[in-house]
């Protein structure tokens, strides 16, 4: 008869009162059990002994040496996949009920033999040093506004060295959202640190070069401020460990606090809002004596805020212009019908398409550029002669009077004599087809682009350079003289 520890330490503790018999008896064993553990004054643990053979034939023992290969070639192979495999080549050796005993095999040959695993070294901040910030998508904790499902994220702004937090709620991870959380976490905060570290996000570092570099908003808004701007490598998101940590930290602090509130509906955005603000200001006042060290080391900010530009969503119309503040630009044709935002600042105006800009223009007057539109308007030539905005396709003086002359040549011709010229321009610089323009126009001689071409294809006129021969006897002059030198030399030696 077996027994557990439990029944032996209970049979000693029965001996003290009873005898041997009724003791057993108290401890649920027989009477030559209870013998057994009496005379030997051991538990049972003590009495099992180790044995170093195997009840079970190893189902792994022909194909272990294949599979040890495998790992070797590709360490993070799982035992699953690797039992799937074997049974499809074998389902008479292997079955699924093996999966453990793969796994334990597995786990035990990657603490022997398996490749070191990712080290991670703790970082030390100085006070004012570092301020990481990310975006982190809030939906597991199912907020709704009115009972509507709420799905956001939200801007999560940290001092690396003291921890002081600021969030807030945004929809997408867009410049504009980036850019205003961050001014807002800094105003609140009252300072700066001297490096604002981010996740790889497309809206601040431009994600397809190497090095990575920040996009030129993002950069001028950490210029305004002093801040140097820096992100983790791709795909190391511990580099911005404090942040990622602290995400954790306080997706479960709003849930606790969830759950004291007793409700994950809010009448409004502005009430969630307020709700995980004071959340975060309670987590800061806990961790005041820090903050308190931190705060001296922090640079002071600038009078304003970033002049940041105002951003209007526009639409390539099919005549390859957009309309902002009343204004016409033109973009190239390749983006008709597509969404573009226009950053517009006092004195200028960026096109972007995404995080690409795609030109920039003065905000002061319209700006039409003939070559984004005249390879459509040379294959409709007929629609120069009345077009609304004729006047910016004649970029130089000499282009409008080329254009007069050939119309005066050729009343009933169709401009797309003009219009070549102007193609040839796009194509070799205004300045040279001008300077073609003028050779023509001085000659007394028609301006056609055949004509034009033919002076642009001529080959640059190559000056003419005369080099005089010198005199061989400036040489013997030249090597006298070195003799003599010598000579002088080496008399002063002597």
């Amino acid at each position: 008869m077996t027994c557990t520890n439990q029944q032996v330490l209970l049979l000693r503790k029965n001996l003290m009162t009873y005898n041997q018999k009724t003791s057993a008896a108290k401890s649920g064993m027989c009477s030559k059990t209870a013998r057994k553990y009496t005379k030997s004054q051991k538990l049972p643990r003590d009495l099992k002994s180790s044995r170093d053979w195997s009840t079970r034939s190893d189902p792994f023992e022909k194909t272990w040496d294949s599979i040890e290969e495998l790992l070797e070639e590709s360490p993070t192979l799982e035992a699953k996949t690797i039992l799937e495999d074997l049974i499809l080549k074998d389902q008479t050796s292997h079955s699924m009920a093996h999966l453990r005993t793969l796994q334990r095999r597995i786990r035990d040959w990657r603490a022997s033999k398996g490749p070191d695993q990712a080290i991670m070294f703790t970082q030390r901040y100085e006070p004012g040093q570092q301020s990481q910030s990310d975006f982190t998508c809030m939906n597991a904790l199912k907020i709704t506004l009115q009972q509507e499902k709420f799905d956001h994220l939200l801007f999560h702004f940290t001092l690396s060295y003291s921890s002081w937090s600021h969030v807030t709620v945004c929809h997408s991870e867009s410049f504009e959202n980036l850019a205003g959380s961050f001014e807002e976490a800094v105003f609140a905060l009252g300072g700066v640190a001297g490096e604002h570290r981010t996740d790889n996000l497309t809206a601040a570092f431009n994600c397809k070069k190497t090095p990575r570099v920040p996009t030129d908003k993002w950069q001028r808004l950490m210029d305004h401020y002093g801040i140097t701007p820096s992100s983790n490598n791709p795909g190391v998101s511990n580099e911005n460990g404090v942040v990622e940590k602290r995400h954790d930290v306080l997706k479960k602090k709003i849930d606790q606090a969830l759950l004291l509130r007793g409700s994950r509906d809010f009448e409004s955005l502005e009430g969630y809002a307020d709700f995980v603000k004071q959340v975060v200001t309670t987590k800061n006042a806990l961790n005041k004596s820090r903050i308190s060290i931190e705060g001296p080391h922090l640079k002071r900010l600038p009078v304003d805020k970033w002049s940041a530009p105002k951003i209007y969503p526009v639409k390539v119309r099919s005549t390859s212009l957009v309309h902002i503040n009343n204004k016409v630009y033109s973009v190239p044709g390749r983006l008709i019908g597509y969404e573009l935002k226009a950053f517009v600042y006092p004195e200028k105006i960026e096109i972007f398409y995404g995080n690409a800009l795609i030109q920039t223009m003065s905000s002061l007057t319209p700006h039409i550029d003939y070559r984004h539109l005249i390879d459509s308007l040379i294959r409709k030539p007929g629609a120069f002669e009345r077009y609304k905005y004729q006047e910016s396709f004649f970029p130089r003086p000499i282009f409008r009077s080329t254009y007069d002359l050939l119309k005066r040549h050729n009343p009933s011709r169709n401009p797309r004599e003009y219009l070549e010229i102007l193609k040839l321009a796009k194509l070799n610089g205004e300045e040279t087809v001008s300077h073609a323009l003028y050779l023509l126009l001085e000659a007394d001689e028609i301006p056609l682009s055949s004509c034009v071409k033919e002076l642009l294809d001529l080959p640059p006129k190559r000056p003419e350079v005369f080099v005089s021969q010198p005199s061989l006897g400036i040489y013997d002059a030249l090597y006298g003289s070195q003799t003599s030198l010598f000579m002088q030399e080496q008399r002063v030696v002597i």
